[in-house]
């Protein structure tokens, strides 16, 4: 027996076929095949290649059988025992979906394998044993007796049954075939039986499948003859059909059989029972009323495990002996939609690359309901509708695919729910939820919060300062989303520097690669340095790394840390005194100078008898410088100009004044604090002395001539309207319109400006510098009468008298520039706005 099966199965291995049919192969491989039987080649078949490294593995839908993927050989083996009834029972063919999942790269290969019965299984009878009573006489010749059949788990020719009954001479087997799938035995009584001769009859009811070999299996059947009853009960039919949901509740009536017997008496009441319940599962699904004949239903019926159930009626009198009769009752189940749709997730591969390409292969998912017709369609969706799309090519197997490019900094993580509906009525849902996280890439350079910062820094300040702080942020996660600052020397990082020339931007500041602090290198000073501008990089640590820029304008801030200075004597020669020539011994020390000069007796008020000249490196109100006469106390003979700095006298000079006055002459800013500058002024009193200053005053500059009383005039004049500017400056700031308002009609006629030396002069602030001593001494006129651009200043930039070669204010022609502002008086200084060339 064992030597014919391994044939069989040898047989069914070299005749296996497999063919491949839009992407799907197939193989057959008999039931019971040794472990270690190879199937397919899939491997070589498929074109995989290595299957070991392209992880090739099996991916069950539904039933499993025991067939694995060989490592080494790609080979589809069996693995354990494969038994055709247990996978798939009575079906034919019996039939496995399975999937092929190929990890590198993920690809699916459906492969369905088809399990091919072999006989091993033997007819079986419900019972060994079957016992029949008869009476005697009374059980006419051709009275039918119905037999239980024998059943084969096998299928196909191996499970069809022959049947045979031992010889006797009152018995014949008929067998009847409604249909090939199922037969109805009956034993005949072909001649009367006679209990004093045989009380009881043996025989064996032999099946035999169709195998090669075949097998078979018997049952014994006991005939017992009796006496009396000769009236069986008949039924009003023989077979009965119902139709029942399987959802049908308990209690349910399912049909009412009825027989009657002509006898009377006891021998004409019936009792029904269920004799038999094909197949056996279903023995507590049913119950009859031995009465009545009603039949119910007492268990949960299930149409995806039994649709028919053959029951088996007996109606017997309650004659001694008994007589009986059968019939048939058919239920069959019929299926609602009671299964909803399962989704099962067979393969993930996540996270997701936010840069991953549309129809990415995200999930393997398969789809299935054990309900039959519409009730077992099942349709699927996703949502949300997007960035995932579910596409299907065959039945119940569904790839979750990209169908839109991700974006990590929109979304982090995705929940996507695959919804599955079936075509019942109401149609039953199912869903499953797939969590699909975004892996980042390095897609966004880091953005400072401002394009250009804008900073105020006071000079002076310690070397290591906090001057600003630059934020940038980048999008991205973890290295893609750190970034480091640093100052990029190619961008606009240097800063240009009259007294020493161009530096990088690096020797002023630096700025701190994680927090994007702006640190100060050295202190800043704003006499050499008043703007600098340069770009500060963001870099992300990202592969590879974006950048982002930013501008950093920096405005140093003046200090009042400059005290003003004396200018020495002009002149030409050292000492000599710029009004009388009178020679002057200076004295050094620091923010002082001792002067001498004379001065005749009988002078009258207001003659110039010497000029303090002094200036300031700082800017603004830091810059702006008066005079004042701290020794000596009180009204003494001179007096000297607050914002021109020209020692005059304040009343007639007497005798009585002395031989010599000694003045101390203080020069202050206006910063905060304010810083000063002494000038100590001895002035000798001598007789003729006005002569002698008569004489040469009319060759020094600024020094006003009789002859040029008009000019004088245009020069009170100027100075008026310059006094009158600076007025209102200094009781509010308010009026500032006001001011550039006048200054554009002063600045306008160019007559009004080149008038003579006592007229006053407009600077260009760009060229001189904003209320400071400009470092390059330039002298620039603003003679233009377009609309203002820039600060323009009513200024004296405070600078040394030409040499003596230079002609003097008689000559009428208009006068150099150089000239004009030597021969400026010292004015207080007034914001204007006007046109510079």
């Amino acid at each position: 027996m064992e030597a014919r099966w391994g044939a069989a199965v040898r047989l069914l291995v070299l005749v296996r076929t497999w063919w491949l049919v839009a992407g799907q192969v197939r193989y057959s491989v008999p039931e019971e095949a040794k472990v270690g039987t190879v199937v397919g080649r899939l491997a070589q078949e498929l074109g995989v290649g290595d299957a070991e490294a392209r992880r090739l593995r099996v991916v069950w839908q539904g039933r499993r059988a025991g067939v694995e993927v060989s490592g080494a050989s790609g080979a589809l083996v069996v693995s354990s025992r494969v038994d055709r009834e247990e996978l798939c029972g009575k079906s034919a063919p019996c039939s496995l979906r399975l999937e092929l999942l190929q990890e590198r790269p993920l690809r699916v290969f459906h492969v369905e394998l088809e399990v091919t019965d072999i006989n091993d299984n033997a007819p079986l009878f419900p019972a060994a044993r079957k016992n029949i009573s008869m009476a005697e006489f009374t059980t006419v010749p051709g009275s039918r007796f119905p037999l239980e059949g024998a059943s084969d788990a096998d299928v196909g020719a191996n499970a069809q049954l022959s049947y045979t009954l031992s010889p006797s001479e009152h018995f014949t087997l008929d067998v009847k075939s409604p249909d090939e799938n199922r037969k109805f035995l009956f034993l005949v009584l072909s001649k009367p039986l006679d209990r004093e001769t045989v009380p009881v009859h043996r025989l064996v009811l032999t099946a035999t499948d169709g195998g090669r070999p075949s097998l078979t299996g018997t049952m014994e059947l006991v005939i017992t003859v009796l006496d009396v009853n000769d009236n069986a009960p008949q039924f009003s039919q023989s077979v009965y059909k119902v139709q029942l949901p399987e959802d049908s509740l308990l209690g349910t009536l399912l049909v009412i059989v009825n027989a009657t017997d002509s006898d009377l008496g006891s021998y004409g009441d019936v009792i029904y029972e269920i004799d038999n319940i094909a197949p056996a599962s279903g023995s507590d699904l049913f119950s009859i009323d031995e009465k009545s004949g009603e039949i119910r239903l007492r268990g949960a019926l299930d149409f995806e495990t039994v649709n028919l159930y053959t029951l088996q009626i007996k109606a017997q009198d309650k004659g001694m002996p008994p007589l009986s009769s059968h019939c048939r009752v058919e239920v069959m189940v019929l299926d609602v939609n009671d299964n909803a749709p399962e989704v099962w997730v067979t393969s993930l591969s996540v996270p997701v690359s936010e840069d991953a390409s549309v129809g990415t292969v995200v999930a393997l998912l398969s789809v299935s309901d054990r309900d039959s017709g519409a009730n077992g369609r099942v349709q699927c969706s996703v949502w949300p509708s997007w960035p995932f799309a579910l596409e299907s090519r065959f039945p119940g197997s569904f790839s979750l695919v990209l169908r839109e490019a991700l974006d990590r900094e929109r979304v982090r993580e995705y929940e996507v729910e695959v919804r599955a509906e079936d075509g019942g009525k109401p149609p039953l849902r199912a869903r499953r939820v797939v969590r699909v996280p975004v892996c980042d890439v390095n897609d966004n350079a880091p953005a400072f919060s401002q394009a250009v910062y804008t900073v105020l820094v006071r000079e002076n300040n310690a070397a290591g300062a906090e001057v600003a702080r630059v934020w940038a942020r980048d999008p991205d996660e973890a290295e893609n989303g750190r970034v480091r600052y640093s100052l990029w020397e190619g961008g606009a990082g240097g800063a240009s520097v009259a007294a020493v020339g161009w530096r990088p931007a690096s020797s002023y500041v630096s700025v701190d690669g994680e927090s994007g602090r702006v640190w100060a290198v050295q202190a800043l000073d704003y006499e050499e340095l008043q703007v600098l501008q340069f770009e500060v990089r963001a870099v992300d640590a990202g592969e590879p790394a974006l950048v982002g820029n930013a501008t950093v304008q920096l405005f140093v801030v003046d200090e009042n840390d400059n005290a003003p200075v004396l200018l020495p004597a002009a002149g030409g020669a050292p000492g000599l005194d710029p009004f009388l020539g009178s020679p002057v011994e200076e004295v050094p020390g620091p923010n002082s100078e001792t002067l001498w000069a004379w001065a005749a007796w009988g002078a009258g008020a207001g003659q110039v008898v010497a000029k303090i000249r002094a200036v300031d490196a700082d800017s603004g109100y830091n810059a702006w410088l008066r005079y004042e006469v701290l020794e000596p106390r009180g009204k003494g003979p001179f007096r000297v100009g607050v914002y021109s700095g020209e020692v005059s006298t304040a009343r007639a000079l007497e005798e009585a004044d002395g031989p010599r006055q000694r003045l101390v002459i203080v020069v202050r800013d206006h910063g905060e604090p304010p810083r000063s500058a002494t000038a100590t002024l001895s002035v000798s009193l001598v007789e003729g002395g006005e002569k002698a200053l008569s004489g040469s005053s009319s060759s020094l500059p600024g020094v006003l001539l009789p002859s040029e009383s008009g000019a004088a005039a245009g020069m009170a004049s100027a100075s008026t309207n310059v006094w009158l500017v600076v007025s209102i400056c200094a009781v509010s700031s308010v009026f500032v319109l006001a001011l550039v308002l006048y200054g554009a009609s002063r600045c306008a006629p160019r007559a009004a400006v080149l008038s003579g030396p006592a007229a006053a002069t407009l600077v260009c602030a760009s060229e001189v510098g904003s209320w400071s001593y400009s470092q390059r001494q330039s002298r620039s006129l603003c003679v233009a009468d377009g609309a203002g651009k820039s600060d323009l200043m009513v200024f004296s930039p405070n600078l040394p008298p030409p040499p003596p070669s230079v002609p003097a204010a008689k000559d009428t022609s208009q006068a150099e520039p150089s000239s004009l502002l030597d021969t400026v008086p010292q004015k207080p200084l007034m914001k204007f706005r006007g046109k510079c060339p």
